[in-house]
């Protein structure tokens, strides 16, 4: 018997080959020798081949010893982009790889046949030849890009994609990269990370620069990862590139901007928000040489001043039309120089520049440079007073519409003033401004022209329902939209002046005025000569059924939305009346309000009724009743809210969502 002990040696009592490593003593043992098995595992796991004087290990054969220089060149000789997106499913590092290939270091056809017959006419210089020369790197990169062309006309050159979270990595930004490449090209890159999961790094957007040089818009959000490394490459690779995001970018600075500043003269849109290294140099930059450049939007930027936005507009390129300012430290100096210099802006947006005071704005509505002025939205700035206000008026006068939120110091002198003063003036919006009161609203109505269409105040404290003598007023024709939320001083006397001065309104939304009853609405109603379309009376709680007979006789051929959310006081009697006169109603709302199985019932026999979407959350007094009437409906419906019904039983409400597969149910 033999015996097979621990150090891998045949013996009995002692080694039987003086020396184990020479092979011509290795015998072949019968089957009938036995053994011992070895106390010790094996750590070997491969076949041997018994070579020479020792055991080798077989290692499979792998293209992946290949080194990185070897397959690089043979990745670049690819014969199209599919080839290529096959091979990047081989590995990771394949992946990368192909990735890393930019589109004029691809060898096409022609030019691989260029260099297959040089190394066959001089195979001394093989080694010379590993890479194309200068000039058939020229040709193969120029066939290329006019592929890419055609295949981006096809496609319209904007194939879109967006990384969210911890799906935002650079491997599936390098595989995005390979699998558009031929396919036209990546047009649309959007990025929203994380601070606790941002793994996108630079290596991602060099894969994207690299593979997709026809993208045109990239955002960037909350990725604290990405450098200024990131940008160069997509500034060398993206020439074609229009719009640029950055939001919570805190590792990019001017140095990045400044190169898509100089390497896309086609960017239109730039917006920077938080970003903390970003100052006035980028702007600069951009301005003198981005010549394209139509929208720019600045936000929570502390290296931003009076410097930045005085290069970007006083540039002699500028042809900025859209311009958004918030939450900077610019002074009375910036709204100068725009006010000068803007002559193309037709879009202007502020927001909390504390630091702008009423002679910014002055200065800024002489400066005669907005001619082009169209919108101008202006937030919490102290600067916006009855004097700036009535200068911007003057002083633009193709404005056409005003928002102003939380603009504690303007009044109703300022307000009227400027009604008179912007001639061209079409929408108004008011919110958050207390000192605004009914008779500025009513000065606004009187003085506008005839040209505002729409007026909506929303959260303004400073109403009190005073009965006043006013003189004849002239009435204001042109205004079709009126919107007054949340305006608990606003009540019956001002709606009865609305309804004399306004008697062409199609939209009313009066949500919120808890103030007002039957009394005061209907002057308003009985007076609208157009004929209403769209009616919000949600939270309006003294309101009765005798309020919405009227409007669904006298406007039922024009109604398409009624909204009576939070009307505790509406019945099923106004629901009859909904059936028998609306037949183009395609909106109702009558959540917690005092309606029952039997109003449901008379909206499903109405012949002419086609609702699309229903509300009935809240509505206590519905039951399991309703469920034929719902069905009825159902035909039509494309929404259903039934939240809160709790007489509703969940049989039912499985029973409607099996039944109404094409509505959205709400339960």
């Amino acid at each position: 018997m033999y015996s097979f002990s621990g150090d891998l040696n045949f013996c009995l009592g002692g080694s039987i080959y003086p020396n184990p490593k020479d092979s011509s003593h290795f015998l072949s043992l019968g089957h009938h020798v036995d053994y011992i098995p070895p106390r010790k595992r094996s750590r070997i796991g491969a076949p041997f081949l018994f070579s020479g004087e020792i055991f080798e290990e077989q290692q499979p054969p792998s293209i992946e010893v290949l080194p990185d220089e070897c397959l690089f060149e043979v990745f670049r000789r690819l014969p199209g982009g599919e080839e290529r997106s096959t091979c990047a499913c081989v590995s990771k590092k394949w992946l990368m790889l192909l990735s890393s290939i930019c589109g004029d270091e691809i060898c096409t056809k022609k030019a691989t046949q260029t260099l297959e017959t040089e190394e066959k006419s001089t195979p001394g210089k093989a080694g010379e030849n590993l890479a194309c020369n200068k000039k058939d790197e020229l040709v193969g990169s120029n066939e290329v890009e006019a592929e890419a062309v055609d295949q981006e006309i096809e496609s319209d050159g904007y194939l879109s994609r967006c990384l969210e979270g911890k799906k935002a990595t650079d491997v599936r930004l390098a595989a995005i990269a390979i699998g558009t490449g031929h396919r036209g090209g990546l047009g649309k890159l959007s990025i929203r990370g994380s601070h606790s999961a941002s793994r996108v790094t630079n290596i991602g957007l060099r894969a994207v620069a690299r593979c997709c040089p026809s993208l045109r818009v990239l955002s960037l959000w909350n990725v604290s990862s990405l450098g200024d490394e990131g940008l160069y490459e997509i500034a060398k690779g993206c020439p074609l590139l229009e719009k640029l995001d950055l939001c919570q970018c805190p590792a990019i600075s001017d140095k990045a901007v400044l190169a898509i500043a100089k390497n896309c003269p086609n960017l239109t849109s730039l917006t920077i928000e938080s970003c903390p290294n970003i100052g006035n140099g980028s702007l600069q930059a951009v301005g003198s040489c981005c010549r394209n450049l139509t929208s720019v939007s600045i936000k929570k930027c502390p290296l931003v001043g009076d410097q930045g936005i005085a290069s970007l507009l006083s540039s002699a390129n500028c042809s900025l039309t859209t311009l958004k300012l918030q939450a900077l430290t610019i002074s009375d100096v910036s709204l100068a120089v725009i006010g000068h210099y803007g002559k193309a802006v037709t879009n202007l947006v502020f927001s909390g520049l504390e630091n702008v005071s009423e002679r910014g704005f002055w200065v800024m509505g002489n400066g005669q440079g907005l001619q082009k002025l169209r919108s101008i939205t202006v937030t919490l700035c102290q600067g916006i007073t009855d004097v700036g206000l009535e200068a911007v008026g003057k002083g633009c006068p193709n404005l056409k519409k005003v928002c102003l939120r939380k603009c504690a110091f303007l009044s109703d002198n300022g307000l009227v003033a400027f009604a008179k003063a912007a001639v061209s003036l079409e929408i108004l919006q008011l919110e958050d401004c207390h000192r605004i009161t009914q008779c500025g609203f009513l000065g606004v109505l009187v003085n506008c022209g005839e040209k505002l269409k729409s007026l909506s105040l929303a959260n303004c404290l400073g109403f009190k329902d005073l009965v006043v003598k006013f003189p004849p007023m002239a009435c204001c024709l042109s205004l079709r939209s009126l919107s007054i939320r949340n305006c608990p001083g606003f009540g019956n006397f001002g709606l009865t002046m609305v309804g004399k001065l306004c008697p062409q309104l199609q939209h009313v939304d009066l949500n919120g005025l808890n103030g007002i009853t039957d009394e005061g609405l209907l002057p308003l109603i009985e007076n609208c000569e157009a004929g209403l379309s769209k009616v919000n009376l949600s939270g309006c709680v003294n309101l009765t059924d005798k309020a919405v007979s009227v409007i669904v006789k006298l406007h039922g051929v024009t109604l398409e939305e009624l909204n009576l959310d939070g009307c505790m006081c509406i019945t099923d009697s106004s629901l009859v009346a909904v059936a028998e006169n609306c037949s183009f109603l395609r909106e109702l709302d009558v959540s917690k309000s005092a309606i029952s199985d039997f109003g449901v019932a008379a909206l499903a026999c109405a012949a002419q009724l086609n609702l699309q979407i229903i509300s009935l959350s809240g509505c206590f007094f519905i039951s399991d009743k309703s469920l034929p009437y719902l069905m009825k409906l159902g035909r039509t419906l494309v929404g259903l809210n039934i939240q809160n019904c709790s007489t509703i039983s969940s049989s039912t409400v499985d029973l409607l969502v099996e039944r109404l597969w094409r509505c959205d149910i709400l339960s």
